[in-house]
């Protein structure tokens, strides 16, 4: 296989075909033999180099570069799916592949389906952001970052910060020889701290990037952002009280906060739950699920942003869509199967983890849309209650859409202003019944940073999330105090 970082590209079908191991006529032969009486079914094709960068307690801890390569074949009859991969890209692993995914056929005569419509757009050049910036470039940005961390405040006694990237080039190839291709860059800035205050240690922690390439997180103002925001972070920790529990008026900040409703919302929209039952949402599609004025949308066309693809992993053109409507449900993601076996037209959300994973109904970039108040006069209209600008680890229960949630930065409310910070601050709901609680929507919606990432039957992908300032009414908070 050619080495990407020395070659330039102009396209993913060059990679493969032009300068890699697979002949594209043969390739076009077996899988047209390999998907004869399948229902649906495409070949994967996948290029992915990686790099991450380690910095911890002043030093370099860690460096790592890899490169990984593969295809995946697929076969689907009715719902029944054969898939076989490798790391291989040869026409002999090829055609072991055919031989595996045949079995899935046995006994069944499908019609295959219409391919995915053409899309003229690509969101991002065939360029490999990992070659532009020097290694010790690299290294050199992550020294400054710590020393400009440690430097900023003197509570700050440990840094940490890590730059990770990634190039990835697919190409998926279907039974008539059509053939569709992504070049999807990412990168990512991290930048922890703990800090000290008498015998009081915290911690605080921001990132950011999105499909871009290093020249931008490495701006002085990119990154001093990122670490300021950190120490600021942690400065509010060690000044946090133990959180109260109850029932109680919950203020959601912008942005971040979103993450809330992708878990505990967003993933039963996803096709593959909703046509199995699997989902609270399957059966209320024209129904009123959410407060007036609640619009929430998943789009994967916005350029640069974590979750965007010029076509998801089987070749669809990822879209822009609607899923609530003023409170409404309008619709859900479809992959290619879902669509096919509920009717549905696909959404250009079939996505996957890597050329070693079948595609499933995922989000890309799944976010809540304005509404019309001041988010000053939101924080105003609460006479007591919790305002919570970040969250952290959580759990779901799809099925049900229970949720709980931990808040790693949240205040109190007093009297329609903010209060002393709080920890260990827990929200505790349920989806569809939260989306009826909003009470009130700010003007100021605001995607995050660019730090999603998404898991789902084993598989993780990156995503984005957004939303304005919320109120929640009656919310249950969990507490310490």
């Amino acid at each position: 296989m050619p080495d990407a970082t020395n070659s330039p590209l102009t396209s993913a079908e060059s990679l493969f075909f032009e300068q890699g191991g697979l002949d594209r006529a043969r390739a076009e032969t077996l899988i047209k033999e390999g998907l004869s009486g399948a229902d649906d079914g495409e070949l994967f094709l996948e290029y992915c180099q990686s790099e991450s960068l380690v910095f911890d307690d002043g030093r370099l801890k860690s460096a790592n570069f890899d490169t990984n390569q593969g295809f995946g074949l697929r076969a689907v009859a009715d719902e029944a799916q054969g898939y076989a991969h490798a790391a291989d890209l040869s026409e002999s692993a090829l055609k072991r592949a055919v031989a595996t995914i045949s079995a899935v056929k046995a006994g069944h005569s499908g019609t295959m389906a219409e391919p995915p419509k053409a899309t003229n757009q690509s969101l991002y050049v065939a360029d490999n952001p990992l070659n532009a910036i020097p290694f010790e470039q690299k290294t050199a940005l992550l020294t400054q970052i710590d020393a400009y961390t440690r430097a900023k405040d003197p509570r700050v006694k440990q840094v940490s910060c890590s730059l990770a990237g990634s190039w990835q080039a697919v190409a998926i190839m279907r039974a008539d020889g059509r053939l569709m291709q992504d070049i999807r860059p990412l990168v990512r800035l991290n930048v922890s701290v703990v800090m000290q205050d008498g015998e009081r240690r915290e911690t605080g922690s921001d990132g950011g990037g999105g499909r871009i390439g290093f020249d931008a997180v490495m701006e002085e103002a990119y990154w001093q952002t990122r670490a300021d925001e950190a120490i600021r972070r942690g400065a509010v920790n060690l000044d946090s009280i133990d959180a109260p529990a109850g029932e109680m008026t919950v203020v959601l900040g912008s942005g971040w906060p979103g993450i809330l409703f992708h878990e505990a919302v967003g993933h039963g929209l996803e096709g593959d739950l909703t046509r199995k039952g699997a989902s609270v949402f399957s059966t209320l599609i024209g129904q009123q699920v959410a407060a007036p004025g609640v619009t929430v949308v998943d789009d994967g066309t916005i350029n640069d942003r974590r979750g965007s693809l010029t076509i998801d992993d089987e070749g669809t053109p990822t879209e822009r869509t609607v899923l609530i409507e003023d409170g409404v449900l309008k619709g859900f993601m479809h992959d290619r199967l879902s669509a096919r076996l509920t009717g549905a037209q696909p959404t250009g959300n079939g996505r996957r983890q890597s050329y070693a994973h079948q595609p499933i109904p995922r989000m890309t970039n799944t976010y809540m849309l304005n509404g019309k108040e001041d988010p000053g006069a939101i924080l105003e209209s609460v006479k007591s209650g919790i305002y919570a600008t970040s969250f952290g680890g959580g759990q779901v229960e799809t099925a049900s859409g229970k949720f709980v949630f931990s808040c790693t930065e949240a205040y109190m409310i007093e009297n329609g202003k903010l209060g002393a910070p709080v920890k260990g601050a827990t929200l505790i709901g349920n989806g569809a019944d939260t989306l009826k609680r909003i009470s009130m929507i700010g003007n100021d919606m605001a995607l995050d940073t660019g730090i999603g990432v998404c898991g789902k039957q084993g598989q993780g992908v990156p995503v984005g999330v957004g939303q304005p300032t919320l109120r929640l009414d009656g919310i249950t908070v969990g507490g310490t105090g």
